[in-house]
């Protein structure tokens, strides 16, 4: 008989089934998952050897956990990965409120309909994904939203006194027996509400409105915090912390590799990727932008750098050439570096900044990260520029900038041709020259990205001029800019 085609409590109990805690559950599945070597949290990346190793820990521990880290840092999607670890099924009393066991009933339905029934009692069967409750801490929520209160409604329809139980109505968190309770922004809830979770945390009661009900409910906690709440909005409340079992610190992407994974994993491509060509280097540029305004001068560090900017700023950078590419009529094309313009609404809307970044304004601090990403990358692929240099030493960048002392400029406009990009840059033959000395298995397909990057890196180092203009850009030599500005 399939465990889900029992459907009375003597059945069940035929079976054999054992009934577990939920933290036992969570513990036990976990176990035999590491010995088989399996991945247990699966899409999470770059968490391998820290964050990882410290959840698992707590769940062996059966501790309550909190994950304490910026925006963006994937703790919303760990606690509801923690949902696998269940078992498929479990069995409820038919028509409970409260998910109740039928072999530990405690609410007054589920008591009574065993005393009534007996072995004949209904039994049904809830999924593990329908195990999972999750709830923004908001300066709204009440102890009636979260435990619960007297029903006014119910009573009067059933004709009972407020002094009987069965007026109650649960709130989320007795509804949540058996399953995993996630809070959201834990310090935004009001200290009052953080107190009410007392009991709950250590011994299972719950109180509402003069009924002290023992209730062991049967509940794994999962907390989410921002340290930012810490001082600007709220904090945790120090018993509520020191009931917390764990307290677990989560990261940003360490390394440009698993941020480009993460992107790649998460962005919603639509089958773009199939017409629309992204070169390794501009998939590793949107990735520097980000790790530069975690650094930024212009941006509050505390409040983090989401990894969802790089998320939103991909898909941007898709649109961008997809809109480029339908209005050249052409079906398929590579992202250009002059593409990053069009990731500029991603960066602005992801990033809160500092007194100093306000009056540079978001998009201007936009373009600062974006020449600081080039400038950094730029090192890893040509030899570095020197702000001094001795008369002997060869400049390797001196052809490219005496092609420009020579010529009147180059302007690349935004909605150019695939072909008209291509001869633009195929002019300055000194370009073709560095990337076949310095990057000479450059794949032919990142070839123009490669070129058009050395013009922004010798612009970030102030060897050329580059100005935005209503269509485009524009490189010029730096003194004829010069000289055509006075």
């Amino acid at each position: 008989m399939a465990t889900t085609d029992i459907k009375t409590f003597w059945e069940l109990k035929k079976a054999g089934y054992q009934p577990k805690k939920i933290k036992d559950e969570l513990r036990d599945n976990l176990r035999k998952k590491i010995t088989k070597g399996q991945t247990v949290f699966e899409g999470v990346h770059g968490y391998e050897n820290t964050v990882i190793p410290e959840l698992e820990r707590a769940i062996l521990s059966r501790h309550n956990i909190n994950l304490l880290g910026l925006r963006g840092q994937a703790k919303t999607r760990l606690a509801r990965l923690m949902v696998n670890l269940l078992d498929e099924y479990i069995p409820v009393v038919e028509g409970s409120e409260i998910n109740d066991d039928p072999f530990n009933p405690m609410s007054r339905y589920a008591k009574d309909l065993i005393a009534e029934k007996g072995d004949d009692t209904p039994i049904s069967w809830l999924h593990r994904n329908d195990r999972f409750y999750e709830k923004l801490a908001t300066p709204d929520v009440t102890v009636a939203d979260l435990i619960g209160d007297i029903d006014p409604i119910k009573a009067a329809n059933l004709k009972l006194s407020y002094a009987d139980d069965r007026v109650i109505h649960f709130g989320m968190i007795p509804r949540a027996n058996r399953c995993i309770f996630v809070i959201n922004e834990l310090p935004d809830l009001q200290a009052r509400i953080q107190v009410a979770l007392f009991n709950i945390l250590q011994e299972g009661d719950i109180q509402i409105r003069g009924f002290k009900l023992r209730l062991p409910l049967d509940l794994q906690f999962v907390f989410t915090a921002n340290p930012e709440d810490y001082t600007n909005r709220g904090s945790i409340v120090t018993p509520l912390k020191d009931r917390i079992g764990s307290q677990i610190l989560t990261h940003y992407p360490e390394t440009i590799e698993i941020a480009r994974t993460i992107t790649q994993q998460e962005a919603n491509q639509d089958g773009r990727q199939e017409e629309i060509y992204v070169p390794t280097l501009a998939k590793d540029l949107l990735e520097q932008i980000a790790f530069e305004a975690r650094n930024s001068e212009f941006v509050d560090y505390k409040s983090g750098v989401s990894a969802r900017m790089s998320i939103t700023a991909f898909e941007n950078l898709l649109s961008t050439a997809e809109r480029r590419g339908l209005r050249a009529g052409q079906e398929k094309t590579s992202i250009r570096l002059s593409d990053f313009m069009g990731i500029i609404p991603a960066i602005t809307g992801k990033v809160e900044l500092v007194y100093e970044g306000e009056q540079e304004g978001a998009a201007a601090v936009a373009e600062i990260l974006m020449g600081s990403a080039v400038k950094t990358l730029f090192t890893e692929y040509f030899p570095k520029i020197e702000k001094l240099q001795k008369a002997k030493d060869k400049d390797e960048y001196q052809d490219v900038v005496d092609w420009f002392f020579n010529e009147s400029g180059l302007e690349i406009n935004d909605d150019a041709t695939d072909r008209e990009y291509q001869k633009q840059l195929d002019s300055i033959i000194p370009l073709k020259q560095l990337v076949q000395k310095y990057q000479p298995g450059t794949p032919k397909e990142d070839v123009y990205f490669m070129k058009e990057f050395i013009l922004w890196g010798l612009s970030e180092y102030k060897k050329l001029s580059k100005d935005r203009y209503s269509e485009g850009y524009q490189f010029k030599d730096p003194f004829g800019s010069y000289i055509s500005k006075l």
